[in-house]
């Protein structure tokens, strides 16, 4: 997408940018960009602080967004779907033969979309160093001879990173072609969002800004907690990545790889596009990326029961989840979206029909890269004004 290199606030929005404004103060802050759609028409475009030690964020500038990356993948999915290349409740050994082995033959693409597939793990699935999960063939074919949680059959399990294998292997076996082209022809062009990349153009890369601090959670190493937690309820969650996790975010080879549940680099303004059409009936700018009836059907609540990885209640849709944003007091049930770690995240609100698409290169607080609130300060404020504009 050829963007404007002047920021742009609808006034009615200006409470919201102030306080984006807020959040990349210091140089210690990092930096980043929001972009907000209001009926097909964008009312957001800013950004902010630094992409990397003293250079300021720019118009141009994109982030990976962690588990943000998802969302993408769904929405193609549901585009095979909406056009009959693939059943919800068919199984995955029906496009992709050698999934069935292990006993996965009846697991359906719905299981896939909820996480419910049982293929959390991703910690001990390729022997050797962090390395081997850059091929992503290898990494795929190991998922597909493995065996399923049986945990899968009561709940669902997030598939932190595995989804994004699995999700673009579907992908291939429909159509013949690889997850990339088909989410550049299905959705990045006709919606003029250029910068929803997996594997990034190398004339792009300088763009990318730069991730910080390294991966910790509670001031230890990834490692160090992941070994400490693996004796905890949160054991799973540990398992959906891999030995060198810390290592491998942030290797450059991590760009020449496509993992959709991981490694997507967006800017603020395409992913905010992709749910603009999401909370505009499906279409912006002409161009109709999902019926309003797809739209209704994917994002009904399939699970609300404690997801054995996060050992949290997640109301999972299909692909997307659900979008509660505190402290607001009127909870935007129709919101559906998806974060990701460290604070980037997008989502539409077609009861607003509003999207916001948030992307950061500050990993969440001090303690933990997980537990972050700025996104969903920023969603409680936006739909808010989007209520009274």
């Amino acid at each position: 997408m050829t963007a404007s290199a002047t920021q742009f606030v609808d006034r009615r929005f200006a409470a919201l940018v102030a306080e984006f404004d807020r959040l990349f103060r210091r140089p210690t802050d990092g930096g980043g960009a929001l972009a907000v759609y209001l009926h097909g028409v964008p009312v957001v475009d800013v950004w902010a602080g630094f992409s990397r030690p003293e250079v300021p964020w720019a118009h141009d500038t994109v982030a990976m967004a962690y588990s943000t990356s998802k969302g993408v993948a769904s929405t193609l999915l549901h585009r095979l779907a909406e056009r009959g290349r693939l059943g919800y409740d068919e199984p995955i050994a029906t496009y992709w033969p050698e999934f069935g082995a292990a006993g996965k033959e009846h697991i359906t693409v719905r299981e896939l979309l909820t996480h419910r597939a049982g293929l959390h793990r991703l910690r001990g699935l390729l022997p050797g160093s962090f390395d081997r999960f850059f091929d992503d063939a290898a990494v795929t074919a190991a998922l597909a001879a493995a065996e399923p949680d049986p945990r899968r059959l009561v709940t669902s399990g997030y598939h932190g990173i595995t989804y994004g294998h699995l999700a673009a292997e579907l992908v291939r076996r429909v159509t013949g072609t690889e997850f990339t082209e088909v989410l550049r022809t299905e959705i990045a062009e006709p919606l003029a969002a250029e910068e929803l990349w997996f594997r990034v153009p190398q004339e792009h890369r300088g763009r990318i800004a730069t991730n910080f601090p390294r991966l910790t959670v509670a001031g230890m190493s990834w490692e160090n907690s992941s070994r400490l937690l693996g004796r905890t309820r949160f054991a799973a969650a540990m398992d959906t990545t891999p030995k060198g996790f810390a290592d491998l975010v942030s290797d450059p080879r991590l760009h020449d790889s496509v993992m959709p549940g991981l490694n997507g680099v967006f800017s603020a303004r395409a992913i905010a596009r992709m749910y603009g059409a999401l909370a505009n009936g499906g279409a912006l700018d002409g161009y109709q990326l999902l019926r309003p009836e797809t739209i209704e059907q994917m994002t009904r609540r399939q699970v609300f029961t404690p997801d054995y990885v996060l050992a949290l209640r997640i109301p999972w849709a299909l692909g997307f989840h659900g979008v509660p944003m505190k402290p607001s007091k009127a909870e935007p049930v129709s919101a559906f979206g998806h974060f990701g770690l460290g604070g980037s995240g997008a989502f539409a609100d077609p009861a607003t029909g509003m999207s916001l698409g948030f992307v950061t290169n500050r990993l969440g607080g001090r303690l933990t890269p997980l537990g972050d609130a700025r996104l969903a300060r920023l969603g409680a404020l936006a739909h808010h004004l989007a209520k009274t504009a």
